[in-house]
C-alpha cells in the first residue's frame, strides 16, 4: 500500500489513521535525512511511537521526547559503549553457530524464524545476562507468546479500534503480557540483590548501577520498560534485517561470491564489505 501511495501521490503523502491522527509519509532520501537531523523540539519521535505504548510502557526511551528523552537516553548510553559492545561478539558468534548447526541440509529453509531465534537468545544473554538454559527458555517462550498475541491480525484490528492507550489498560492485553512482565521484574529484583552486580557486564546489571541526576536509581518499572524496548526493538528488527540480507545474497551470486572472498581474506575485512553490499542491494 505504501508503494502504491508513493507511485500515485509522489514523495510525500498523507494518511489519516483511526486513533493515530494524521500521518505525513516521506519517501525521498534527502527529505528523510532532513527529518532525522531536524530539531527534536519540533519533531517528536516519541509522540509518533505511541502505538508501541501497550507493549513498551510509558518509560521507554522510544516514547519520550525533549528533556525526558535526553535524561533517559543518558542513563542508557554507557552499556552500549563501542568497546563494551565488542565484548558481546563471542556470545553472538556462539549463538549463531549453535543455531546454524541445527539447519537441515539439502532442503529449503525458512530463515526468518531462525534469525528470530538467534537475535532473541543473543539479547537475552547480553541484555539480561541470563545463561541458565531453563531460565533462558522461560523468558524466550514468554516473550514469543506476548509478541505473537500482539501481531495476530485480529488483535491488531483491536489495537486500531481501541487505540494504544485504551489497549494498554485492556484486560485481555494485560493477561497476554503479564507472564513476560513477571519474569522481567523477577530478573530485575534478583539481579538488584546479586553480590557480584558490580562485576557483571550485561546491560541489566549496568542499568541497575546507573543513576539519575539526583542520584536515584532507576525504578523496577523504568527498567522493565527499557528492557522490553531492547527485547522488542532489537529482536524483531534485527531478525527481519538479517532474513532479508540472506534472501538478497541468495538471489545475487556476485554479491555472495564477494562476501565469501572477504571471509577468506580474514575477519577484519569482511564486515564492512557485508554492510556495503547490503546497502547497495537495498537501493
Amino acid at each position: 500500500m505504501m508503494s502504491d501511495c508513493a507511485r500515485r501521490y509522489g514523495d510525500m503523502f498523507t494518511l489519516r489513521i483511526t486513533n493515530e491522527g494524521t500521518w505525513v509519509l516521506v519517501t525521498d532520501p534527502d527529505a528523510i535525512k532532513q527529518i532525522f537531523t531536524g530539531d527534536p523540539r519540533l519533531l517528536h519521535a516519541g509522540e509518533a511511537n505511541v502505538v508501541l505504548l501497550p507493549l513498551l510502557g510509558s518509560h521507554s526511551v522510544l516514547l519520550l521526547d525533549e528533556d525526558a528523552h535526553m535524561a533517559q537516553r543518558k542513563l542508557m548510553l554507557p552499556p552500549f559503549h563501542g568497546q563494551r559492545m565488542r565484548g558481546y561478539e563471542q556470545t553472538m558468534a556462539e549463538v549463531a553457530a549453535g543455531e546454524i548447526e541445527r539447519w537441515p541440509t539439502g532442503v529449503a529453509l525458512s530463515v526468518w524464524p531462525s534469525m528470530q531465534a538467534i537475535t532473541l537468545e543473543v539479547i537475552i544473554r547480553t541484555v539480561f545476562g541470563v545463561t541458565d538454559e531453563a531460565r533462558l527458555r522461560r523468558l524466550a517462550d514468554a516473550l514469543r507468546s506476548s509478541l505473537s498475541w500482539t501481531m495476530e491480525p485480529r488483535r491488531m484490528a483491536m489495537l486500531a479500534l481501541l487505540g494504544p492507550r485504551r489497549l494498554a489498560e485492556h484486560a485481555r492485553f494485560q493477561r497476554a503480557i503479564e507472564p513476560t512482565n513477571e519474569l522481567i521484574i523477577e530478573e530485575i529484583r534478583s539481579r538488584r540483590d546479586a553480590p557480584d552486580l558490580e562485576q557483571r557486564d550485561d546491560v541489566l546489571s549496568l542499568l541497575l548501577q546507573a543513576r539519575h541526576d539526583d542520584g536515584s536509581a532507576m525504578t523496577d518499572q523504568e527498567l522493565r520498560d527499557e528492557l522490553m524496548t531492547l527485547l522488542v526493538a532489537g529482536h524483531e528488527t534485527s531478525a527481519t534485517a538479517l532474513a532479508w540480507a540472506l534472501e538478497a545474497l541468495a538471489r545475487h551470486p556476485a554479491a555472495l561470491r564477494r562476501l565469501r572472498e572477504e571471509l577468506e581474506a580474514g575477519p577484519d575485512s569482511y564486515l564492512d564489505a557485508v554492510v556495503q553490499e547490503i546497502l547497495r542491494l537495498a537501493r
